[in-house]
């Protein structure tokens, strides 16, 4: 059978959509991850936004318009949050949400349906293990963790993945070694990685520590600051990790943090960044911001661009407050869409400014980078620090450049 898996959303999701698109291919199926007909479509689905519940239910069009007789099986986050509206696709014969997705296989296998109206998997309490993602990229992404205990006042995903549940370190392991043959490269990846280990005994440290014993290139996929300590990061240098940290911010400033239970102030923050700037001069910082959250001032959102502009972060992913019904938060007062994507797009304009800057501090300076495509004559990938180099290079391969000039998003 012809079966296309389509994923939206984060890391995590992604991770877990491969470990579909092994199983299957196990089962003797030719899968796919790309948009074409076929015979079946599953549908990983996100929730973080409306936005990302909006493109989920497209790709259920996208996928009938394909093939307007195929079997869709969906699940995922948008399908835990509400799986009624995914009922009134007739061609949706499966609807799971973030629990025991490797039953999609078996209910492909067996042409299992919903039960009227709509089945919507329970969220587990213990880690779920599936098959060994299939090895698509250049690099491997490993699910280390599951759930969120954070309960942030904007944040649906606690609700829809459940509490903070951890992989054993053995585990992760062994499918770092796996992937090893495969790759130079891998991403520790969960919903919240900063909690790795609260619940089985273990901690981040412990599993970094362990993972040094794995030759290849390593990274984490996010950070909250609380986490962030001299022992994590010593053991990050010696283990091989990069010196690359998505430090989860939302806001620069400490009345707005409040407001988001998030459980830092900015002083705090900027403690950790120096930190990590001790243990790895030239790090890449990224992080999230939200504007127009409903505690947000304008007074507020003057100080979260001071605080951007003091960090000098090499990127930052910018998102206008998107309401979920079910928080906290969407019980506040809140800003016009209007303001919240102004606020949005003048925050995008300093983080142009903050990008361009940390890319000149690049030239001159020599950098290690994993090649993952060639066009048009040059090869292109990430250096340790996640800035975009293109150069002399061979795809799959790791060399080092010396920086000349800032081109295109980032250097040659």
């Amino acid at each position: 059978m012809k079966i296309s898996v389509l994923t939206l959303g984060c890391k995590v999701n992604e991770c877990e959509s491969r470990s579909i698109v092994s199983s299957l291919r196990e089962a003797g199926h030719d899968v796919t991850e790309d948009l074409v007909y076929a015979d079946a479509y599953v549908v990983n689905t996100c929730s973080v936004t409306a936005e990302a519940d909006r493109k989920s239910r497209q790709y259920i069009g996208k996928a009938v318009k394909a093939n307007g007789s195929a079997r869709i099986y969906v699940c995922g986050c948008s399908s835990q949050n509400d799986p009624e509206v995914y009922s009134k696709y007739k061609n949706v014969v499966y609807i799971g949400g973030n629990g025991k997705k490797n039953d999609i296989l078996s209910a492909i296998m067996s042409d299992i349906v919903c039960d009227s109206p709509v089945f919507c998997g329970k969220v587990p309490d213990y880690f779920e293990y599936m098959n060994t993602p299939s090895h698509e990229k250049t690099r491997d992404f490993i699910k280390v963790q599951d759930g969120c205990n954070n309960f942030c006042s904007y944040c649906i995903i606690p609700y829809l993945r459940g509490r903070s549940r951890s992989r054993s370190i053995d585990s992760v392991l062994d499918e770092a070694r796996e992937a090893s043959a495969h790759t130079k490269e891998i991403v520790l990846t969960g919903i919240d990685v900063s909690s790795y280990g609260k619940d089985i005994g273990a901690s981040l440290t412990e599993l970094v520590i362990a993972l040094g014993r794995v030759n290849v290139r390593k990274r984490m996929s996010s950070f909250e600051c609380s986490v962030v300590d001299e022992g994590l990061l010593e053991a990050m240098r010696s283990s091989g990790f990069c010196e690359h940290f998505h430090l989860s911010l939302q806001s620069g400033s400490d009345n707005v943090l409040r407001g988001m239970n998030r459980h830092y102030t900015t002083d705090e923050y900027l403690g950790k960044v120096g930190l990590i700037r001790k243990y790895f001069p030239n790090a890449g910082i990224t992080t999230d911001i939200i504007t127009g959250f409903p505690t947000e001032s304008e007074r507020d959102f003057v100080d979260t661009c001071e605080f951007v502009k003091r960090v000098g972060f090499s990127d930052i992913h910018v998102f206008p407050y998107s309401e979920r019904k079910g928080t906290r938060a969407a019980e506040m007062k809140q800003i016009p869409m209007e303001e919240r994507r102004l606020r949005a797009r003048e925050l995008l304009e300093i983080k142009s400014e903050s990008k361009r800057n940390f890319l000149e501090k690049q030239i001159c300076k020599t950098l290690s980078v994993y090649f993952e495509e060639e066009s048009d004559g040059l090869a292109s990938g990430y250096a340790e620090n996640y800035v975009r180099v293109y150069g002399n290079g061979s795809a799959g391969e790791i060399g080092n450049v010396t920086v000349k000039e800032l081109y295109k998003e980032g250097v040659k």
